[in-house]
């Protein structure tokens, strides 16, 4: 059942939601949190698709607020509300009230939402475009328990995870972190198999992919290895390999759907590890309402630490032999003995060969008896 209201108000919309269970015969409200959707009419119809699917794990109220662009300036001056109000069939097994907020509206979109909110209800705020750099300090993300956000939607995935990690706050997740759930449940177990001390770690994967970065920064932090991340064509995450003392251990999933898992004397098994859709991941983060602190941990280890750990340790250069040893081992290479200072003489450095004497520069900076230095290389 739908009521669709124009230029409405939330008490009017409070009104149509029970005037709908009433109609289908469900007075009773047996719903367990309330998801609020923010996104733009470009992505509602997929947001709001994977909210009913989830809702049939999770009864909940859906609010999608949708921000309308106002195109004149006296559009953008006057404010209006239009509603649609969803029960039954139409709602998954919930109740689904778009909000479309035209106007000055748009900017108190808290005040709208939060006499729409189930009582004593926790309350979870996706943004699945367009999130802020601080869910915690968005209006409508300090009503909630749980923000979810979806770095993969951004134009630079990275750069935004490391805006996360300096904003953020108990009860924030992201989606892209909710992706490899079952990379790290599957790695986790290949390594409860042997008992090995892991050296390095390799993570490929998409290059503008932020779920290939949060992984490799949880296996960082975890395992306090150098983890090195490579490119791949995906899709998404393709392969995570670890040199361990017991051997090499290799997840690879190279179609995004079947994975081989590798561990050295064993045999090789295919497990499966499908590409999940959004419904799935919004269902698992619905499963949770207290803080992800393995999320947290992986995400302040940072991009930057990631990559500096990874990169190859510079050796340190060779001293260079002393002067007068050089010296000595150029008159051995001519055939000439160094000669022994006299007693009560201080010693002398021995005179340099013809040779030598001749390439070398006749200034002071470089006296006739320094070794060229071609030959002092090859005396070092």
């Amino acid at each position: 059942m739908k009521i669709d209201l124009t230029d409405t108000t939330a008490g009017k919309v409070n009104k149509a939601l029970v005037q709908g269970r009433r109609a289908i015969g469900t007075p009773a409200v047996g719903m367990v949190l309330t998801l609020v959707i923010v996104t733009d009419e470009e992505n509602a119809y997929d947001a709001l698709k994977a909210a009913e699917e989830a809702s049939h794990e999770h009864p909940s109220r859906t609010l999608v607020v949708i921000k309308r662009v106002s195109r004149s300036p006296r559009d953008r001056t006057a404010s209006r509300l239009d509603a649609e109000v969803r029960v039954g069939a139409d709602a998954g097994s919930g109740e689904t009230v778009l909000l479309r907020l035209h106007g000055e509206v748009a900017d108190h979109a808290d005040s709208v939402v939060l006499p729409l909110l189930l009582p004593d209800a926790p309350v979870v705020v996706w943004w699945p475009v367009n999130a802020p750099l601080d869910p915690a300090k968005d209006p409508l993300g300090a009503l909630a328990q749980r923000r979810v956000t979806d770095t993969y939607s951004s134009e630079q995935p990275v750069r935004e995870l490391s805006a996360r990690a300096d904003t953020y706050t108990p009860g924030d997740t992201d989606l892209s972190w909710t992706r490899i759930t079952p990379w790290r449940s599957m790695l986790a177990a290949a390594l409860d198999q042997v008992v090995c001390d892991v050296k390095a770690v390799e993570v490929e994967g998409e290059e503008f992919n932020p779920s290939c970065e949060l992984l490799a920064m949880w296996l960082a932090d975890r395992l306090d290895v150098p983890v090195r991340r490579s490119l791949s064509s995906g899709p998404g995450l393709t392969a995570v390999r670890m040199a361990t003392s017991h051997g090499a251990i290799a997840l690879d999933r190279a179609d995004g759907s079947l994975a081989t898992l590798s561990i050295d004397g064993q045999p090789d098994r295919a497990v499966a590890l499908k590409r999940r859709e959004t419904a799935e991941l919004i269902a698992e983060e619905l499963r949770r309402l207290d803080p992800d602190d393995t999320y947290a941990s992986a995400l302040r280890f940072g991009v930057d630490r990631l990559n500096a750990s990874a990169a190859p340790e510079t050796p340190a250069p060779e001293a260079p032999a002393p002067r007068a040893q050089a010296s000595e081992d150029l008159a051995a290479q001519d055939g000439a003995a160094p000669e022994e200072p006299a007693k009560g003489e201080p010693a002398t450095r021995p005179a340099a060969a013809p040779g030598a004497a001749a390439e070398a520069p006749t200034t002071e900076a470089a006296p006739q008896e320094r070794p060229p230095l071609t030959k002092r290389a090859k005396a070092t």
